[in-house]
């Protein structure tokens, strides 16, 4: 089938690259994870390697999770004008094209160190089992979170040649991060995924579901807070972490009602949760005044 202008915007679209924001969540952590990492000079090939490794593999896993859910999308209001859904990429193109992007991914990490290489065999493990947990799991959310932490070790060990505790807490922060916004996520597409058999947080939650978001993202700051002490980061980091509980209160604001519209903001508010942080970790680091 030849490439024309309109499949290559579906490819686009099937990668997301029209919608972001699952690039900056990814993104985010593993920024905090190299400025903690380097003290806040990150080397210059380490930083693109993971942004550019970021792009690639989110949009991987954007491919292979719309080829997983290939029969559930055109049952979902959100999901069914996906390219896959709707039937305009055949499902042996989005195969083709998930490989692309991982290899790519990986050709990329094989310019650091060894540990690095041999964890992101975890990550990728990860990334393309996902889709597949929300038919087995109502704790699908959690398993995100884990493969979108994952960067956090790979960016210790490309830095600095290991995976020393305070990784592990910043991975756990990134971990409960995710609970909370997947779970705001899964609340826009909950009545749907009901009446099609989906598993998710937000319908283990229930009622409970604001109140869970809140604790995750409480756990979520407390970690940082944890990874900030251990890094010696001062008042600036605080201040940030400080404006992100804002915007969790904010989030718990338009999701009063838990329309679809108000928690699906919600969950595009954590873009902002997460540059709030960085914000505040790269300026202390940056007003340190040097040795």
């Amino acid at each position: 089938m030849p490439v024309t202008v309109k499949r290559l915007r579906d490819y686009a679209r099937l990668m997301r690259l029209d919608r972001p924001i699952g690039i900056f969540l990814l993104l985010w952590p593993v920024l905090w994870a190299l400025w903690i990492a380097a003290a806040g000079k990150p080397a210059l090939p380490v930083f693109v390697v993971f942004v550019v490794g970021v792009v690639l593999m989110r949009s991987a896993g954007c491919v292979i999770n719309d080829y997983a859910d290939r029969e559930f999308d055109p049952q979902v209001e959100r999901t069914r004008d996906r390219p896959l859904a709707a039937g305009r990429v055949r499902p042996r193109e989005a195969l083709v094209l998930f490989v692309a992007l991982a290899l790519s991914a990986f050709t990329l990490v094989l310019f650091m160190n060894r540990l690095a290489i041999l964890l992101s065999f975890v990550g990728a493990a990860l990334a393309a089992s996902y889709p597949f947990m929300k038919r087995w799991t109502h704790l699908p959310q959690f398993y995100l979170g884990a493969a979108f932490g994952w960067g956090v070790p790979m960016a210790f060990a490309a830095q600095t040649g290991s995976v020393p505790a305070d990784a592990w807490i910043l991975f756990g922060a990134t971990l409960c991060w995710a609970v909370a916004y997947d779970t705001a996520y899964a609340m826009v597409d909950r009545d749907d995924d009901i009446r099609i058999g989906v598993k998710s947080t937000a319908i283990l939650f229930g009622h409970a579901d604001r109140l869970m978001i809140a604790l995750f993202h409480a756990l979520t700051l407390a970690l940082l807070a944890w990874a900030g002490a251990r890094a010696g980061l001062g008042l600036t980091y605080y201040i940030g972490l400080l404006l992100a509980a804002g915007l969790a209160g904010w989030q718990q604001w338009l999701m009063r009602t838990r329309s679809r519209d108000g928690c699906f903001r919600a969950f595009l508010n954590n873009n902002q949760f997460g540059a709030v942080i960085f914000a505040g970790l790269a300026l202390d680091y940056l007003l340190r005044t040097p040795t």
